[in-house]
């Protein structure tokens, strides 16, 4: 069996602080949200912050990030990377990501209940990465 194919783009290294700095910036709006009970943008904010903590340690790791439109394949690009503890991080990757539809188009709020689930999620995801970073 092969490998799936994935789309990228190729990125110089250095930009994985960019990309890692839009995360903390999604990340810290998502935690002032959750202190302000503002649940639908919780969930908005955490999905923001996976996606650019994955595209940072992507590029960090290999120089490349996802450009498919399926935002599946960036926790199987994450998962190339072979980092410790991979694996466990990409569950909490793979759980904010598949809740994006739900949070941006269904015809309902995000709840209190899967706000700090997602906050949870995400804050293991990001921080993981930041520390793969800024190693």
């Amino acid at each position: 069996m092969t490998a799936k194919s994935i789309r990228t783009r190729s990125e110089d290294r250095s930009l994985a602080k960019i990309y890692l700095a839009k995360a903390r910036d999604n990340y810290e709006a998502m935690t002032a949200a959750l202190a302000q009970k503002n649940y639908n943008a919780v969930g908005t904010l955490a999905v923001q912050t996976v996606i650019s903590s994955a595209d940072a340690v992507c590029v960090f790791e290999k120089g490349v990030r996802s450009v498919s439109q399926n935002h599946g394949d960036i926790c199987d690009l994450v998962l190339q990377t072979r980092l410790p503890d991979v694996k466990e991080r990409c569950n909490a990757l793979k759980r904010v990501i598949a809740k994006k539809n739900v949070i941006q188009y269904e015809g309902r709020n995000v709840s209190a209940a899967e706000a700090g689930e997602l906050a949870k999620w995400t804050q293991r995801f990001f921080e993981w990465v930041e520390g793969a970073v800024n190693q």
